[in-house]
């Protein structure tokens, strides 16, 4: 079976595997007890590794990669609790008990068969001898030949290349683990003293926003593009009748389809953090590895703080960060409905930043350092809110009647058309509310960054697309924009096809060197 959705055909299925005549040859060999437990052996490998191939199908659906059999499992539990927000948590219970009934039934018809296939070769030993014999003299044709069925070879060693690039993985992860440790201890700017850290910066009121899956498709699918363009050329303008101008670029994510904070964290350490394991190790670190954040906290210039509509737990990880200060999704007051996985419109969520940080004066004469994320254009948009009179948000309330007439999740989840415009939808959406946040609230000192964390899954973006995504620089202050003109970004909102693309885990030091920060490195 294939571990990839878009290479099922019926030609995958009429080849010759080798592992069925090795297997055969086995079980015919063996006297009838041995063939027994042989048989219940070869059964439960086969089904473990079908299930397998089914978890990569669904991995590479919504993450572009496959399942990683020592780092994936706590993302099984993620995927219940976004059904639960998203379909609702009845219909999440009933989907973990059809997914083990599915995997017991798999195992359980997968030994039946086996133990079936070994009696059948058991009772007619000679029979199955020379049937094997021309089998495999027909499979040795085949390889040999390079005979294909619709560009399929008719001999297969599908089990056992799977098997070893199963193997590979694990082995890679255990060596990852042992030499990203190292990696992460080592710092370009881990020794800078504070007061050679983002210089040209201070007194600034900088702002860092990660938009949801806002990712390059957005801005070149054909689908969605024209709408989500369209907005972000008419934001440029009217940010520029407010004063503020744009720089735009584009960040090669470290992950695709889900996993946001590995973008967040790979952004702001400068590391790359493209698994679990690598996450749970810098970030476990307790600041080790200095993040943009922790940057701008160092230099004691700057109080930090936090919004995050998303969290609804504990989150150690603010620490690491360096993050004086953060509202979750149960402390911004919000009282109207959900939007499917988000907890609150962005536009909700950026007024209560405003009232409860932005529009108050730090302690001690400081300047600020924001870093918030948004959420309303996470999947499975369906429904998505509607901007509103920013004086009328209120407690949220007025969201309802936009949730009641929206469209329904079970309606979008499955179609990818419907998908593809409505995550476009989302997006103008986002860009919208956070480009209005700015021109409403923005300072003269203000400074925006803001950018995706990933390309949208695969039913939005394509089973080959690029892990490309936007990050823009606005300020008011034409010397902010000047410090990055050698970075050769496009001006506006909108990141032209040819402009520079730089893997995200390069932004951290390009920028703090670009606002005049001394490399002091540390070893790792």
């Amino acid at each position: 079976m294939p571990n990839r959705w878009e290479t099922f055909r019926t030609a995958e299925f009429i080849r010759l595997p080798v592992e069925a005549l090795l297997g055969a040859a086995v079980l015919t060999a063996l006297p009838r007890r041995p063939r027994l437990v042989v048989a219940v052996l070869f059964g439960l490998i086969l089904g473990v590794l079908t299930v397998l191939n089914l978890m990569d199908i669904g991995f590479y659906q919504y993450l572009g990669r496959g399942f990683n059999i020592i780092l994936d499992w706590p993302l099984l539990t993620d995927a219940q609790s976004y059904l639960g927000d998203t379909l609702g948590k009845g219909t999440a219970q009933l989907a973990a008990v059809g997914v083990i009934v599915l995997v017991l039934a798999i195992l359980a018809v997968m030994v039946l068969a086996a133990i079936r296939v070994g009696n059948l070769v058991g009772r007619n030993p000679g029979h199955s001898t020379r049937a094997l014999l021309v089998l495999s003299a027909f499979w040795m044709v085949c390889a040999s030949l390079n005979l294909q069925n619709q560009g399929v070879p008719l001999s297969a060693e599908h089990t056992v290349t799977m098997l070893k690039y199963r193997a590979e993985r694990v082995r890679d992860a255990i060596r990852d683990e042992a030499a990203f440790g190292k990696t992460a201890r080592a710092d370009t700017f881990g020794g800078t003293p504070p007061s050679q850290l983002v210089p040209d910066l201070r007194g600034k009121d900088m702002v860092f926003t990660f938009i949801e899956s806002y990712g390059r498709s957005a801005i070149e699918d054909p689908v969605e593009a024209p709408g989500v363009d369209a907005t972000l050329d008419a934001r440029t303008k009217a940010l520029a009748r407010a004063g503020f101008h744009a720089k735009s670029g584009w960040l090669t994510s470290a992950t695709y389809g889900g996993s946001s904070w590995l973008g967040h964290s790979t952004t702001m350490s400068g590391l790359w953090i493209n698994n679990q394991n690598r996450y749970r190790t810098v970030t476990a670190g307790d600041g080790e590895h200095l993040t943009l954040t922790k940057a701008f906290q160092k230099t004691g210039a700057f109080d930090t703080v936090g919004i995050m509509p998303g969290m609804q737990k504990g989150w150690p990880e603010a620490k690491w960060y360096g993050l004086d200060k953060v509202y979750n999704a149960f402390q911004l007051g919000y009282q109207g409905p959900k939007f499917s996985w988000s907890t609150m419109p962005d536009q909700y969520a950026l007024e209560q930043f405003q009232q409860r940080v932005h529009s108050k004066k730090p302690a001690d004469g400081k300047s600020r350092m924001s870093f918030l994320i948004l959420t309303s254009s996470h999947q499975p948009w369906a429904p998505i809110p509607k901007m509103v009179p920013w004086e009328d948000l209120g407690e949220g309330k007025i969201f309802n009647a936009i949730h009641d007439e929206g469209k329904k999740p079970g309606d979008i989840i499955t179609n990818s058309p419907k998908s593809q415009a409505e995550y476009g939808k989302s997006i103008q959406y986002s860009v919208t509310a956070l480009t209005e946040w700015l021109e409403r609230y923005g300072k003269d000192n203000t400074v925006l960054v803001f950018l995706g964390d990933h390309q949208p899954i695969a039913r939005v973006s394509g089973n080959h697309a690029n892990r490309d995504v936007p990050i823009s620089i606005v300020a008011k202050d034409p010397k902010v924009l000047d410090k990055i003109a050698d970075w050769n970004w496009t001006d506006g909102l909108r990141p032209a096809h040819d402009a520079p693309v730089w893997k995200m885990s390069a932004f951290r030091d390009k920028f703090l060197t670009a606002y005049g920060s001394t490399p002091h490195p540390t070893k790792g």
